[in-house]
């Protein structure tokens, strides 16, 4: 653990970390969606794997400080980043979060009705479909932009933190 902290700092730690909660939370929001209609998903252990998992994150967040870290620059310490490279990461997060989401929704939705509709040749819901397309769109090009910027914002504080060094 202390090699993943010293690697990542701490907040990125922090960050990698929560992926042991939130996937059996994501789980369980899939899985509550479809148990009523197919009495074969159970929700309730993917919560509590969730809830339980979401405890020793927390455990390990608490022991974080402990662990020493080195002087360096890391691409997900908060306290190094500049104002630009945060508001890009967070626009990156932004944009990645609305693609899970609409993925999670187109895979726990019936097509069935949209798609007969759509062969009637119905217009709302036509537009409901190219709506849902451009929001896919969106969410990817802006993720993969708004990554590119953060990447380049983080160069900058590389670039300028080697410079000072050299200095």
């Amino acid at each position: 653990m202390s090699n993943l902290v010293d690697r990542f700092g701490r907040t990125g730690f922090a960050a990698l970390s929560s992926l042991i909660w939130a996937i059996p939370m994501a789980a369980w929001a899939g899985s509550s969606d479809l148990s009523p209609i197919d009495k074969t998903a159970y929700p309730w252990i993917a919560l509590t794997i969730g809830l339980v998992m979401l405890a020793v994150w927390i455990a390990l967040l608490t022991q974080l400080r402990r662990f020493p870290v080195t002087e360096k620059q890391r691409r997900f310490d908060l306290a190094q980043m500049s104002s630009q490279e945060k508001r890009w990461t967070l626009a990156t997060a932004a944009f990645a979060t609305g693609l899970i989401a609409w993925l999670n929704g187109a895979a726990t939705v019936d097509w069935g009705p949209l798609l007969a509709a759509i062969g009637a040749g119905k217009i709302g819901p036509t537009i409901l479909a190219v709506a849902l397309a451009a929001f896919l769109v969106a969410m990817v090009v802006g993720a993969l932009l708004s990554w590119r910027k953060a990447s380049a914002a983080y160069e900058a504080r590389v670039l300028l933190y080697m410079r000072r060094d050299e200095a």
